[in-house]
């Protein structure tokens, strides 16, 4: 097995997923989850390419936001479309890094993962509450 196939069990990657379909529940916004082994690209660049390959620039309200991991790098990024930009806190994303990265430093790569999504999702609710003529505009599957 690669290192992206173990980076989480198949039990930790449906709890991922439960956990964008919570984040989801309360705003337009959408999360999503790129996992892969490695980058020759630097992440950032790597994580704005893969934005753009899972249509993430697409939402009505250009408020998604992707969490991308390079495994084997021990890398991750997380971006987010000029919507969500525009209205987060300055420093909003190194909040939720800060979250992701200390689950990451002791080995706890699901609960970052969903430390990162709840909070980037309480945001997105603040800044985009769901309305009732809201569609899920993105998949919350895990991309790889």
């Amino acid at each position: 097995m690669s290192k992206t196939e173990d980076f989480l069990t198949k039990a930790e990657e449906k709890e991922v997923i439960a956990a964008i379909q919570v984040a989801e529940t309360n705003t337009s916004g959408e999360i999503r989850i790129h996992i892969e082994a490695s980058s020759e690209k630097a992440h950032y660049e790597r994580a704005l390419e893969v934005f753009q390959l899972l249509e993430m620039n697409q939402t009505k309200d250009a408020n998604g936001v992707l969490i991308y991991v390079a495994v084997k790098d021990h890398q991750f990024v997380i971006c987010g479309d000029k919507g969500i930009n525009d209205v987060v806190p300055e420093n909003f994303w190194d909040a939720t890094k800060n979250v992701i990265q200390e689950h990451f430093k002791k080995g706890n790569f699901k609960q970052g993962i969903v430390a990162g999504i709840l909070k980037a999702g309480a945001e997105l609710q603040h800044h985009f509450p769901w309305q009732t003529d809201d569609e899920n505009e993105l998949s919350n599957e895990i991309s790889k």
